[in-house]
């Protein structure tokens, strides 16, 4: 069974890309278009991994990582904030909101599965 993963980013052409490099990798994809559309997609159904950006409208990264780490199924899916954001203070932040990873944008395929690779177990 593939692996599900959402991706969370309000740009659709992020979401694509990031999504077709998933899928052309073998898992499944989940796309929401911000925190708040995302928290709402999160209703039990197996995630193994979340992909979602820091600034966006409606909920921003950081505050929607603080909100997925309350909820019981999805407490210790892992997170990786993709974003143009490289500031140690913002990487800090989403730490301690709980993301397990940061990759830059523009980012390269590889490096994105790479990422993945290592927070999916098999």
């Amino acid at each position: 069974m593939a692996k599900n993963i959402m991706v969370v980013d309000d740009s659709s052409s992020v979401r694509q890309v990031v999504s077709i490099t998933l899928k052309s990798a073998g898992y499944d994809v989940t796309e929401a278009s911000d925190g708040k559309d995302a928290l709402s997609k999160l209703t039990g159904q197996k995630v193994h991994l979340i992909i979602s950006d820091v600034n966006m409208p409606n909920m921003d990264g950081i505050t929607f990582v603080k909100e997925v780490k309350k909820l019981a199924h999805y407490k210790f899916t892992p997170i990786i904030m993709l974003t143009t954001e490289s500031q140690e203070s913002k990487k800090a932040e989403g730490q301690a909101a709980g993301a397990r990873a940061w990759v830059v944008k523009p980012f390269q395929p590889a490096q994105m599965l790479a990422a993945v690779a290592k927070l999916i177990m098999p």
